[in-house]
């Protein structure tokens, strides 16, 4: 599949190059990565998998076969890759930060609070990280001072995607946030809801310009 980016093309022909003259060669993460972002996922997905066979332990072309794995929609595919990257490093941030994504858009908030959770206790000033831990986990029933909208919060009946949205609509994107966070808690699978607090989430990056 050709691509219209001329240097992309050209890059991924140089790299081709490159694994053709030496086949064992580690290039096969660059160019697996060179086809992803040309929208060639599939191509990408199998040289990491041909390559990793041969170098198991090489964690960057496994991140690379995890976010190609992601762009197919394979999530819980690319979470195991991410699991066997933490296996090895622990610390790997890039990893903790595509698992927590796909955990949120999958609605499982909990388990993304965790690697958010990592994110911050491995690099306390990443500000990006923290605020959204801090939506993320937030309860507003635990919250002594709440006041106006953030007391409405506190009573089950309004934590529906209904009550969210109005919030959303009314520019209330981290009460909105904090709805839909709650009723993924309880219902995972919630699409409407996964859907809301990803525009929530999205408006809010907006505001913050």
């Amino acid at each position: 599949m050709a691509t219209d980016d001329p240097a992309l093309a050209a890059a991924i022909k140089r790299q081709e190059e490159r694994l053709q003259r030496d086949p064992a060669s580690l290039a096969f993460a660059q160019l697996a990565d060179l086809y992803r972002k040309a929208g060639r996922p599939g191509e990408a997905i199998a040289l990491c998998r041909g390559g990793l066979q041969r170098y198991p332990h090489y964690t960057t072309a496994r991140l690379i076969l995890a976010k190609a794995l992601g762009d197919e929609g394979e999530h819980e595919a690319a979470l195991a890759e991410l699991a066997a990257i933490l296996e090895i490093s622990p610390k790997d941030l890039q990893s903790h930060r595509m698992a927590s994504e796909i955990l949120r858009r999958l609605g499982r908030i909990d388990e993304a609070v965790e690697h958010l959770q990592s994110i911050v206790r491995l690099d306390s000033g990443d500000r990006e990280a923290r605020a959204l831990l801090g939506l993320l986990r937030a309860d507003p029933r635990t919250d002594a001072e709440a006041a106006g909208v953030g007391r409405v919060l506190r009573d089950d009946v309004f934590a529906t995607v209904s009550f969210g949205s109005v919030c959303l609509d009314q520019g209330l994107v981290e009460e909105a946030a904090q709805v839909f966070t709650r009723i993924l808690r309880q219902d995972p699978a919630n699409h409407e809801a996964r859907e809301r607090l990803e525009q929530a989430l999205r408006a809010r990056s907006r505001r913050k310009g």
